[in-house]
């Protein structure tokens, strides 16, 4: 139990982790303010401000977000007018401290009472400073700035030139792609780890790697380096379909026909019965073709990558053609139900678990639905057509009701794990 909780939040902060750093170092790279790096979501149980961003540990390990300037996530409340504040000042008599938290005090602070502010364009904040309310007095803020948040944690101003909507296009395009693209990047580094973990690749031909000793193999005649091409007549192009031939024949007699040295030789046998779990299979003795080079191992881990990719587009195909169910989705729930089985498996069972996790969120992220990180891609994509910005307001209407459909998706999905796992 334990050790399955260990695992789900080491494997839910590297996906986090990982995904989050795409966003954040294309939007470094764009000029784009990070106001915030966040792993987990809830309250903060950590946090330190360094370089313009500020990088906090939250309590519950679900998720995560970068607080781009002018973002989505980018909603400050906390300096509304009548907020008791204290400032505190530079050499040229800009501000250049914002305190909104009872739990910081700044040195020599200079209380104000906000009555308005622009820290955005102009850069300024007026109020009445100790309680003095017979006049307003206003003060130019430095481009700089930090807020310290009722909380105690201190981010920076988010001024329009450092906004994400102040990037070119093709820049806000490449840091809302950066967050998937990192995670097939994870998926194909892992998949290709795990092929350096395995004793040998599975070549998956039709040829014999080794005959286990005294086998029906063995007796019939078979050695390393045949190749089975029929079974009972049938073509077996592949070690998956030539098993399937043999293992489908238990206690009876098969004619295997196989080349050696560019000749073809056919023998009889009958596979041996053999229980595996509640199914009885047949078996010959035999162990597929393996290689242990550079390259195999290489491509190995391209050809897991790709395969998990295809069958997760696959499972999306199937739910728009066949009809949406909430069993066909997993949330949370499903992830540490999934993480316990992998744990069970060791440490390849979870890497493995991981590369395939990454592969989904990444493809997950990047459908076409508000607040995900393919409906901004989208809405990007439109701008682009059009060639103007998109009004702010539709822009956040068609984000927002994006985040309720979102939020509602996740409540059903969780219940129904819930259900799945812990209740039927």
């Amino acid at each position: 139990m334990l050790i399955t909780i260990i695992t789900f939040i080491i494997v839910f902060g590297i996906l986090v982790l990982v995904h989050e750093f795409g966003h954040y170092y294309f939007a470094k790279r764009a000029g784009i303010l990070v106001r915030e790096f966040s792993i987990g979501m809830g309250p903060k149980i950590w946090w330190n401000h360094r370089n313009g961003t500020t990088y906090t540990i939250r309590l519950l390990p679900l998720g995560g977000y970068v607080r781009l300037a002018g973002g989505d996530e980018d909603d400050d409340e906390t300096l509304r007018p009548g907020t008791p504040v204290t400032l505190q000042m530079n050499n040229q008599n800009e501000v250049v401290t914002i305190n909104a938290s009872n739990k910081t005090t700044l040195f020599q602070g200079l209380p104000l009472q906000i009555v308005d502010k622009d820290l955005v364009d102009e850069l300024w904040i007026s109020g009445y400073v100790n309680g003095d309310e017979s006049k307003v007095e206003t003060f130019n803020v430095n481009h700089d700035a930090n807020v310290i948040e009722r909380d105690g944690t201190e981010v920076r101003i988010a001024p329009r030139d450092v906004q994400i909507k102040s990037a070119s296009l093709p820049h806000r395009m490449m840091t809302n792609f950066a967050g998937p693209m990192n995670n097939f990047i994870l998926a194909l580094v892992v998949f290709v780890i795990l092929g350096f973990t395995l004793p040998g690749i599975p070549t998956n031909s039709n040829e014999i790697g080794r005959v286990q000793t005294s086998s029906v193999a063995a007796k019939a005649g078979l050695q390393s380096g045949d190749r089975i091409t029929r079974v009972n007549g049938h073509q077996t192009k592949n070690w998956q379909e030539m098993t399937s031939a043999i293992s489908s024949q238990p206690d009876k007699q098969i004619t295997v026909q196989y080349q050696r040295d560019g000749k073809k030789k056919m023998v009889k046998m009958v596979p041996r019965k053999v229980k595996r779990g509640k199914q009885t299979v047949g078996q010959i003795g035999i162990m597929e073709e393996q290689r242990t080079d550079v390259k195999s191992r290489l491509s190995y881990g391209w050809h897991q990558f790709v395969l998990s990719g295809t069958l997760i587009f696959s499972v999306l195909g199937h739910m728009f053609t066949h009809g949406f169910s909430l069993n066909d989705l997993g949330g949370p729930v499903a992830i540490y139900a999934g993480t316990s089985q992998a744990t069970s498996l060791g440490v390849n069972g979870v890497l493995a678990f991981l590369a395939m996790l990454s592969i989904n969120l990444g493809i997950v992220n990047l459908l076409p639905i508000p607040a995900l990180d393919g409906g901004k891609l989208v809405l990007n994509i439109i701008e682009g057509i059009i060639r103007r910005p998109i009004p702010e307001k539709a822009e956040g209407i068609v984000t927002l009701v994006g985040f309720a459909f979102l939020l509602l998706l996740m409540i059903l999905v969780t219940w129904n794990d819930i259900q799945r796992y812990f209740i039927r």
